[in-house]
């Protein structure tokens, strides 16, 4: 079984109309209710409000990929919480961020940047073209995801140069973005995912959910450590 968390801000969906209809028990319990339908998940999901943010030492230790979704409360989680998660992402833990957690602290402090992009909000078409039918996050998917709405994201993107490009989203704009990207921190394989704006219901498509699946098959952990550890050298006195 793969062990899931999906954590939450869960602050949209308390204070604006559009979102609490579309997801009114909060995006977390969306996402998990879709990917409940595995049978090799299992899943739990925490929030801001939770104690510690839900994410306490047993909850990460106990937790094979790590889904995160936030927006309005990057700077609400604490830097130690944030620090945690980094060195669980270190040990083994697979972690998704989705959507505006490029700029969360977790994602951030993974990849040594500010994860700046240019955005507009007036919900746009979205062509989401896969360009990596080969890999395991691809799998069964079609040439590209349509979305007649979203949040538009667009290059420049602030993010260290990924392992794999698999997602290229095109917008009725004409903007494009690297959408789906891929890099490994020495056990952990983190997988950022563009689409997913609070205010359309990309998350009941059922592309968009496949996506998700396949990446938390892929970031599942193939090794798993209590902590980094680099030996010390032995000096020797060969010369």
């Amino acid at each position: 079984m793969i062990k899931i968390t999906v954590w939450n801000e869960f602050i949209h969906e308390k204070k604006h109309q559009k979102c609490m209809e579309l997801y009114p028990n909060g995006i977390h319990s969306a996402i998990a209710d879709f990917l409940n339908c595995e049978d090799d998940f299992t899943v739990r999901t925490a929030t801001l409000d939770d104690e510690e943010c839900g994410l306490t030492e047993e909850v990460l230790a106990d937790t094979d990929v790590l889904i995160w979704w936030g927006h309005a409360g990057h700077k609400l989680v604490p830097d130690e919480i944030a620090q945690r998660v980094v060195r669980h992402v270190h040990n083994g833990m697979g972690f998704i961020p989705l959507h505006s957690s490029h700029a969360s602290k977790p994602f951030t402090m993974l990849m040594g940047t500010v994860g700046n992009l240019s955005w507009r909000e007036s919900g746009d078409f979205e062509r989401l073209w896969v360009i990596s039918k080969a890999h395991p996050i691809t799998k069964d998917l079609p040439d590209y995801i349509e979305l007649p709405h979203e949040e538009t994201y667009a290059e420049p993107f602030g993010i260290p140069t990924p392992d794999e490009i698999l997602f290229i989203g095109w917008f009725s704009g004409g903007e494009v973005l690297r959408s789906g990207l891929t890099y490994k921190r020495n056990n952990g394989k983190i997988f950022y995912f563009q689409p997913g704006h609070e205010t359309f219901p990309t998350y009941y498509n059922k592309d968009i959910q496949k996506v998700i699946i396949n990446a938390v098959r892929w970031a599942a952990p193939e090794i798993r450590t209590e902590k980094i550890e680099f030996p010390r050298i032995p000096v020797t006195n060969q010369f």
